[in-house]
């Protein structure tokens, strides 16, 4: 029988750990660059891979969520390429002292009817939550705070969805998650169409001020709209690793000391 191995088992049965799921569009799911994202330190952050192997936790490595591609739910294979998620795990340890247990449910191009409830993204999610916490439990974490990342909206801007009724149907996805045990909504707001700078901008307000009236949904970022000025933006929509990551630790940093 071996001391060591014994000792470590009990470690893992007793660990605490913060359960997220990463929500949204493509610059949720991440477009940028591997090389450029930092590197998640050892125990700081893991991720069930509830589609490819959800019979154990791995370190937190972009490009987070790679494989995580359900042919009938949330399916982009080969597309998540660098995101914000490696940052944001970072800097939220870093105040918490507490490992993330990150579940990857994004879909790029994606608009606000797909997340409505029975929808085929929501359902995926749903499901993707569920089993990471039946797993934790069943592997002995305490799992102290359940809660979701979201970032989302540049479709349905580009769609002209009206302020109200993005606003309507964000409050609605939100309300579906709580009911299935997530706690809080933390949002990443979106940034500026690079070509045409008003484009987004009721999508914006209905993400801002849906945080302000709403007591389980927190703005922890705002940091995309800098990303045009700075020329940290790759196209139109998406943005270069280094905008990732100044949003991810602002994100993290603001939802760690929220907690």
């Amino acid at each position: 029988m071996n001391i060591n191995s014994i000792k470590e088992e009990e470690k893992i049965q007793y660990t605490t750990v913060d359960l997220a799921i990463f929500m949204g569009q493509s610059n949720m799911a991440g477009r940028g660059v591997v090389s450029e994202a930092p590197l998640v330190p050892k125990g700081h952050g893991y991720e069930f891979r509830a589609v490819s192997n959800p019979t154990k936790l791995y370190d937190i490595v972009e490009p987070f969520g790679l494989n995580e591609n359900n042919i009938l739910g949330i399916y982009e294979p080969n597309m998540k390429t660098g995101s914000l998620v490696s940052s944001f795990v970072i800097a939220y340890y870093n105040l918490s002292k507490i490992p993330i247990v990150g579940v990857s449910a994004s879909k790029g191009g994606s608009s606000i009817n797909e997340w409505q409830p029975k929808e085929t993204y929501i359902n995926d999610a749903i499901t993707r939550l569920k089993d990471a916490q039946v797993y934790l439990v069943s592997k002995g974490y305490k799992i102290r705070r359940k809660f979701m990342l979201w970032c989302q909206g540049e479709t349905d801007g580009d769609n002209n969805m009206p302020y109200i009724e993005y606003k309507q149907k964000l409050q609605i996805m939100m309300n579906t998650m709580f009911e299935s045990g997530i706690e809080k909504c933390f949002l990443i707001c979106i940034g500026n169409h690079r070509d045409v700078p008003m484009k987004y901008s009721s999508i914006i307000k209905a993400q801002m001020d849906l945080c302000k009236a709403h007591e389980k949904a927190i703005l922890v970022s705002t940091k995309f709209a800098e990303m045009t000025s700075k020329g940290l933006m790759k196209d139109a929509f998406h943005y270069k690793q280094h905008a990732y990551n100044e949003v991810g630790t602002e994100a993290g940093t603001n939802t760690a000391l929220y907690i």
